[in-house]
């Protein structure tokens, strides 16, 4: 009895040890030859949150000439480009027919007041009743205003510049045919400028009078272009889902009217927030790798971005982080910590260059929070944006998308 008892001991112990040399084997074996992670470094940059929407750029105060009636054109001006003042002649329609109308109303016209004045006469010798004196003299106030109408319609093939301005733009020869769904001038002031953009509807709230708002448009793919927030119309459309925002452009914007722009309107900026990649966080934590071994932080995660996004935790600039985030990696894992793969970007983004306003830059792989960064010389009022949307957030991709699924 006291035998099997031994070997039963002897048995479990020899178990014992075999497990806790696997475990040391395994130990061992992580800590020569952990396995390799991907990583990124935790860095300090300017974020920005903000509203994506598409517009046009127009001058602040113009009109539309079209006109009243469907007539064959007979006379256009050669003016585009040209001031013109308010009144000016900028076109004709053909009015023969309206010119003959009139001619039969002055005949008609001169022929009751003749019968106007004999039956005056006749009215003074009681030769007519007073009643038909009355009736003549009702016939001839009647014609006249039947030639003043006439007139207006004379007039209506007459097309004048509503305002004092420049002519922008005139479509239309002489022989077409045109009517009240032609616009021939476009005449307005061709400065100050704005953008009219379309904002969804389920943005539209974060939109405030004053905002910066930055612009891009492959016209000017290599320039800075702002403008800002000047008004917001009360009533959006309900079948587009649109809010109409007007943008003010400054005095020396390059856009020209016409122009058609991407606009990306400024609601939250922060001049220095830290950042990791996106793919970092996991269940609101991220896997730091310190001294060769896993630490989890918990971190709170603020403006989010494509790429990046900002968070608030016991980490520091240069703090290297697995990304993704390795749930199959328990905390205190030895692991080889590979190059961070953001560290060229983190590079670019750091220079002088980087930290200039880039609203009017696309997404590329290598920028680190969305738009790539372009060097050039900005106005330091600017300065606190260091990337126009550096951290090009998701609402602002999501509403790109919307948009193109609308129109």
């Amino acid at each position: 009895m006291a035998s099997r008892m031994w070997r039963l001991g002897g048995v479990l112990f020899a178990t014992s040890l075999v497990a806790a040399g696997a475990v040391v084997f395994v130990k061992y074996r992580t800590f020569i030859n952990p396995p390799a992670v991907t990583t990124g470094a935790v860095f300090v940059a300017p974020v920005s949150q903000a509203v994506y929407g598409t517009g046009t750029v127009e001058p602040e105060r113009w009109a539309k000439v079209i006109p009243l009636q469907r007539r064959r054109l007979i006379e256009i001006c050669r003016c585009e480009g040209s001031a013109v003042r308010a009144g000016q002649i900028l076109a004709k329609q053909d009015d023969a027919e309206e010119r003959s109308a009139l001619q039969e109303l002055e005949i008609k016209r001169e022929q009751l007041d003749r019968d106007v004045r004999r039956a005056r006469d006749n009215r003074k010798k009681n030769d007519i009743s007073a009643a038909e004196l009355e009736q003549r003299e009702s016939q001839f106030d009647q014609s006249a205003s039947q030639i003043a109408a006439q007139k207006s319609r004379l007039e209506g093939l007459v097309l004048r510049a509503p305002l004092d301005g420049m002519v922008l733009r005139h479509d239309g020869e002489v022989g077409e045919i045109v009517g009240p769904t032609d616009v021939l001038f476009w005449v307005g002031s061709p400065s100050p400028k704005q953008v009219i953009a379309e904002i969804n509807e389920e943005e539209i709230t974060k939109i405030a009078i004053g905002q910066k708002a930055y612009l891009r448009t492959e016209a000017f793919s290599g320039q800075q272009l702002h403008a800002v927030v000047s008004q917001i119309t009360p009533k959006g459309d309900p079948m587009r889902q649109t809010f109409r925002t007007y943008l003010r452009l400054p005095d020396d914007s390059p856009l020209r009217i016409g122009m058609t722009v991407e606009v990306n309107i400024v609601y939250r900026e922060k001049p220095s927030a830290t950042l990791i990649p996106a793919e970092a966080v996991v269940a609101n934590a991220v896997q730091v790798v310190r001294d060769g071994k896993i630490e989890r932080v918990p971190v709170t995660v603020g403006i989010r971005g494509t790429r990046n996004v900002e968070v608030t935790g016991s980490m520091a600039r240069g703090d290297i982080v697995l990304t993704p985030g390795r749930t199959d990696l328990a905390e205190g894992s030895w692991v080889k910590a590979g190059k961070p793969v953001n560290e060229a970007a983190i590079a670019a983004l750091e220079t002088p260059a980087a930290r200039e306003p880039a609203g009017n830059a696309k997404a590329t792989p290598d920028s680190p929070a969305g738009p790539v960064q372009r060097t050039q010389t900005v106005d330091p009022k600017d300065a606190e944006i260091s990337a126009a949307i550096s951290a090009h957030i998701d609402s602002v991709v999501t509403d790109a998308r919307k948009n193109l699924y609308k129109f």
